[in-house]
């Protein structure tokens, strides 16, 4: 049922298809994220129209709000947010490891504080396989732990319980409908990285994520580690970057053999004012863009920018207009699912080399934007771990 075919290949580039219940991933492809079941300012036929084909949903919110028996209930979560494509649900681990000052670790699972109303709750590797099979998503994630990427100690203790943990996610899935994934971990050290894959491709997993990269690591050292990956990590299974999306993360993770990402970032930068585009990143709230006749990126196809001006969509920003929010979302997004499938077409016709040349020397020479862009531009797209009882997401 989840076949995946490598269909080709350019260097470490890969096009393939991969196989689920709810159609065919042609991969590389881009997930936008729907956290608690929805992605912000977009409505499933919306996502349609822009070609997505394949959301990630969140353990951790769901199984708080509104619960996964009550999804489980109304149907399962394809059902329940009218998505008949595939789905993705993430574990929980990073949301529930991002609560440093409410969590406690230790070697069966995790207890932690809701965020909502700090009640108690704990997580195992078996808790959260029952978990993501009542809500049902095609692809499902081990239970792991994702610990800062600087800490050397750290990642040997962590490494440990995602190794076994993942043992256990394995022998805890009953549901064939399901792709369980086993994650990598490691910190930005070559060997707990290989390591990890080593282990984990034993474990003979359906697909293999990469997980505790954008951090706080460096751009080199994250792409670093997914060399090391993808030397370790069998041809025949979809890789899949967890929480990763800017444009030129994309084409980076492409060259390094990344089948799959997913991020919150085009939908975060949109309701902070800013666009994405193939040469940087575009604040709307700037000034020179009051009287700016022209779409936010020229040659854009999506309906954001064949229909309104930099200086319409920047009246919607000042006057805190909803419809903001909804326009630079689009945008954002459209540019990532189609950066995806530009990306399949050059590795398919041998020239991917000259694509990604192409494209990071244009994004590189803008200088990254034009004013600041919102929350989390340096480090990375995920957030890092947190001590405010707040999830990561």
């Amino acid at each position: 049922m989840f076949e995946f075919d490598l269909v080709a290949t350019a260097g470490a580039a890969r096009a393939g298809r991969f196989h689920t219940p709810h159609g065919v991933l042609e991969t590389p492809v881009f997930a936008p994220v729907g956290t608690a079941a929805t992605v912000k300012a977009l409505t499933p036929a919306q996502l349609r129209e822009l070609g997505a084909s394949l959301v990630l949903s969140n353990t951790y919110h769901l199984y708080l709000r509104p619960g996964d028996e009550v999804v489980r209930g109304l149907g399962g979560l394809h059902r329940f947010m009218q998505w008949d494509r595939p789905l993705l649900t993430d574990s929980g681990g990073f949301q529930v490891f991002s609560l440093a000052d409410t969590r406690q670790i230790d070697g069966d699972g995790v207890t932690f504080k809701s965020h909502i109303d700090g009640s108690r709750h704990r997580f195992t590797p078996e808790k959260s396989i029952a978990i993501q099979e009542n809500l049902g998503a095609d692809i499902i994630m081990a239970f792991d732990e994702c610990p800062p990427p600087l800490d050397r100690a750290y990642n040997q203790q962590a490494l440990a319980r995602t190794h076994a943990w993942a043992a256990r996610c394995l022998a805890a899935k009953t549901r064939a409908d399901q792709a369980l994934f086993g994650i990598v971990q490691g910190g930005i050290f070559p060997d707990l990285r290989a390591e990890s894959a080593r282990y984990l491709v034993g474990l003979d997993f359906p697909g293999y994520a990469i997980g505790g990269l954008a951090v706080g690591e460096s751009k080199a050292q994250m792409h670093a580690m997914l060399e090391v990956v993808d030397a370790e990590l069998p041809a025949g299974r979809p890789r899949y970057l967890m929480g990763v999306g800017s444009p030129e993360d994309l084409v980076n993770g492409v060259a390094r053999g990344v089948d799959i990402f997913d991020c919150v970032l085009p939908t975060r930068m949109a309701r902070n004012h800013a666009a994405l585009t193939r040469t940087g990143r575009l604040n709307l709230k700037n000034a020179p863009f009051a009287r700016d006749p022209g779409p936010i990126e020229p040659g854009c196809a999506c309906y954001c920018c064949a229909n309104f001006s930099r200086a319409y969509v920047r009246h919607l920003v000042n006057a805190n207009e909803i419809l903001a929010a909804v326009l630079l979302t689009m945008h954002n997004v459209h540019l990532l699912l189609t950066l995806a499938r530009e990306m399949r077409a050059a590795i398919l016709a041998g020239a991917f080399a000259a694509y990604a040349a192409e494209f990071l020397g244009r994004y590189r020479r803008s200088g990254g934007s034009e004013g600041p862009a919102g929350p989390q531009e340096a480090q990375g797209t995920r957030e890092t771990h947190q001590t405010s009882g707040q999830p990561a997401n």
